[in-house]
């Protein structure tokens, strides 16, 4: 045999010690650093799903009394109420878990749901500011407009997406000041810079911004679930559904609505109670409540289902547009109520 020939036929030389100590450490490395993401992504779907729980409904009544430091019910200024119910909207937004999600960058940019009910709550927040500003807490169309209600409402106009000076929270936190200076000239009647007129045609104008809030939820709801169908100017068809990755945004935005809603009604059943029981109206506003209340019921799905016709998944889109469909179909009667009682 050659020489070339017993080199070829030699048997593969085996690895060294040396050789398979050091491949352990790499693989050791491998399956640390796998453990370290594991833990790491396990973390932040934790976080996630703790900031992306709801706000639960509050006593407007009790966080009204405990706010302003009384006793009874009766002790509290007229206005007292609905004021108070916007400062703890206002405070939730800012102090649920994660704080206001909306603008942050991380992990905000993984989460919709929550920045989505975050703006549905916001926009209801910012109609009732402006109604307290420009109707509630004004005598008529020429009189004064109070100092701290004109500071408040345009902060709470600011951009809900800043993260950068000026920041959005910054911001609401001085509405929110403002707000809460208002209360405290409203608890004192002898300073005479706040009042609160709960006449009809002040809650009017507020129940038709409410009633078109709700025309427009519910009308998007449904164009999540099933083609709508609309006509241009000129005639032609124009076919409307909400993309499929928008389903749930639509859904949680009008889940945030709601849920400041029913606050803002319960408050108005309060505040504007004689008003009310003057016009047999206390049965509907009760009502809405109530409609609001069982829109906030428990999703218990990890997904927003929204099932097609009579078939096995739940339809929670147009569940979502029946109660505020119904809620709106009461407000219309409040708002006739209150012109014609």
């Amino acid at each position: 045999m050659s020489t070339l020939e017993k080199i070829h036929s030699r048997p593969p030389a085996l690895p060294s010690k040396q050789t398979a100590v050091a491949e352990k450490p790499k693989r050791g490395a491998k399956y640390t650093l796998a453990a370290v993401v594991a833990v790491l992504g396990l973390i932040l779907y934790l976080i996630i799903w703790y900031w992306s729980l709801e706000s639960k409904l509050f006593d407007v009544t009790e966080e009204a009394m405990k706010r302003a430091d009384v006793q009874d019910v009766k002790d509290l200024p007229e206005g007292y109420i609905f004021s108070n119910a916007l400062a703890e909207i206002v405070e939730t937004l800012l102090n649920k878990p994660g704080g206001f999600i909306f603008n942050d960058i991380f992990p905000g940019v993984l989460m919709d749901n929550m920045p989505s009910w975050e703006y549905g709550a916001l926009v209801m927040l910012r109609d009732a500011a402006s109604t307290l500003r420009n109707n509630f807490a004004r005598a008529q169309s020429q009189s004064k407009e109070n100092f701290d209600l004109s500071k408040a409402e345009p902060l709470f106009y600011f951009d809900n997406d800043s993260w950068i000076l000026p920041t959005t929270e910054g911001e609401y936190q001085l509405g929110l000041k403002h707000l809460k200076n208002y209360m405290k000239d409203l608890k004192d009647p002898e300073s005479g810079n706040a009042h609160f007129y709960a006449r009809a045609d002040n809650l009017i104008q507020y129940l038709d911004v409410v009633i078109k809030r709700l025309g427009s939820l519910s009308h998007r709801l449904s164009a999540s679930s099933i083609q709508k169908h609309q006509y241009d100017l000129e005639g032609n068809i124009l076919t409307v559904k909400t993309p499929w990755l928008e389903v749930d945004d639509v859904f949680y935005e009008a889940r945030g609505a709601t849920w400041a809603l029913v606050h803002t009604f319960r408050a108005i059943e309060i505040d504007f109670h004689d008003t009310l029981q003057g016009k047999a109206a206390l049965a509907t506003v009760r009502r809405i409540v109530h409609e609001f209340e069982d829109s906030q019921a428990a999703v218990l799905s990890p997904m927003i289902l929204n099932g097609d016709g009579f078939g096995i998944f739940a339809n929670y889109s147009l569940t979502m547009a029946n109660y505020i469909t119904r809620a709106n179909a009461a407000t219309l009667d409040l708002r006739d109520l209150l012109i014609r009682g």
